[in-house]
């Protein structure tokens, strides 16, 4: 039998949401870990997503939803069981405001050297987990970075963070090494050798190109890495079929977090949690590339629901977000509860 190799996937990933009290300061507790990186989103007004991570140590904001260069509002802290934030900002702390962060648990550090690639590298990485935070210096050439991770990464996000505004690249294995997508856009995937060098990671190292959302002579870049684990993430694809009666897509645990893109056409990526929606079907939507406020299908009757079931997802709608008749589809997936497991697990190693 093919046991999980995590047991407690809220070790490494939670979900945690809060409303705004407009107070100058405020800390956000519950995590359960000390996250290595948070992305968070006001709910109920249409701000941008913001994210912050353990590496770049100045604590400056970066959009998720948008092409600029990290700037303010920054992070206060990196908690043990969460984070605080200093300064008053509508991003995050908006009286009656309401808002959604996703916490990521890598190597709970700023990183330490990395020499795999050509470029050395600054990595946080959790080899039990499958997460590493690396920062890497472009040269402008081809070139591999090292990630840390001991396992061939499935999911890799960059940005450039030094002052130039630049999209958000995103590789995905079944998109494969000669395509890429901008998780700040809508678009379909595009086809260049100048993103991932038509290469495709290794256990190791990744591969950039010579474009500049990868890798510009002298631009500084953090990438997110992911590899997958039994039981606690999933990077794969579907087909839709244009039905209510949607596909459903195994996983091998009950999902957390989903994140949906249709690979073949100008479609938003779609956003699932089990905390802002705790009952199926999840009616409850967000999208990465843009500002807009949480939209609930019960009460605007724009359909884009799924279910959350113990092995995987399905898809109740026919919405082109998620289910066009023959698309394909990639989604990125974390998991609330393994479908099998063996007992309980320590927390795992970081490094």
């Amino acid at each position: 039998m093919a046991y999980t190799t995590i047991d407690n996937p809220a070790l490494f990933f939670n979900t945690l949401l809060w409303t705004g009290d407009g107070a100058s300061t405020r800390s956000i507790t519950g995590v359960g870990f000390q996250p290595d990186w948070i992305w968070v989103k006001c709910r109920s007004t249409g701000h941008d997503h913001y994210s912050w991570d353990s590496v770049r140590t100045n604590k400056k904001g970066l959009e998720p939803s948008d092409t600029s260069a990290e700037r303010n509002p920054t992070l206060g802290s990196i908690d043990s069981d969460g984070f605080s934030f200093s300064g008053l900002d509508s991003f995050y702390n908006a009286n009656s405001d309401t808002y959604v962060g996703w916490n990521w648990r890598a190597g709970n550090s700023s990183g330490s050297s990395n020499g795999d690639g050509s470029i050395t590298s600054t990595v946080s990485a959790n080899t039990t987990s499958g997460f590493s935070v690396v920062s890497y210096t472009g040269t402008g050439s081809n070139a591999t970075v090292g990630h840390g991770l001991g396992a061939v990464p499935k999911w890799i996000i960059t940005k450039r963070y030094d002052g130039a505004t630049e999209n958000w690249g995103v590789y995905h294995a079944s998109t494969g090494n000669t395509k890429y997508l901008f998780l700040n856009k809508n678009n379909s995937e595009g086809t260049s050798s100048a993103y991932w060098n038509n290469t495709t990671p290794t256990s190791s190292v990744f591969s950039i190109g010579t474009n500049d959302v990868v890798n510009t002579s002298s631009g500084v870049y953090i990438a997110y890495c992911f590899a997958e684990k039994k039981g606690y993430n999933k990077f794969g694809s579907y087909i839709g079929n244009g039905n209510a009666d949607g596909s459903f897509v195994h996983t091998g645990f009950k999902p957390a977090w989903i994140l949906i893109k249709d690979t073949g056409s100008n479609q938003s990526w779609f956003m699932y949690d089990n905390k802002r929606d705790t009952i199926n079907p999840n009616t409850k939507l967000l999208t990465a590339n843009n500002s807009s406020v949480e939209e609930d299908s019960a009460s605007t009757g724009n359909t884009f629901d799924i279910d959350f079931v113990s092995n995987g997802f399905k898809i109740r709608t026919s919405d082109g977000g998620v289910n066009t008749n023959g698309n394909t589809y990639v989604y990125m997936c974390f998991a609330e509860t393994p479908f099998v497991t063996e007992g309980t697990k320590a927390a795992g190693t970081a490094k």
